[in-house]
């Protein structure tokens, strides 16, 4: 039997709402072990000078505890 545990990190990209996700995902892989998933919990855009500057997202991410 396993124990998880799941944290919520934001996550930024210039891209696009996929860029964020990955990048999120990626950095939660460098700290977190055993990463099962993610849920976006929320999208949001930065708009200045009426353009889409920045792309952010919030995930609450799932991961394996050691036993």
């Amino acid at each position: 039997m396993s124990v998880a545990r799941v944290t919520e990190i934001t996550s930024a990209s210039t891209v696009g709402f996929e860029d964020a996700i990955k990048k999120g995902i990626d950095r939660a892989n460098k700290t977190l072990d055993l990463v099962e998933g993610a849920w976006v919990q929320e999208q949001k855009v930065v708009v200045k000078g009426g353009q889409i500057v920045e792309y952010r997202v919030n995930m609450k991410v799932t991961f394996i505890l050691k036993d």
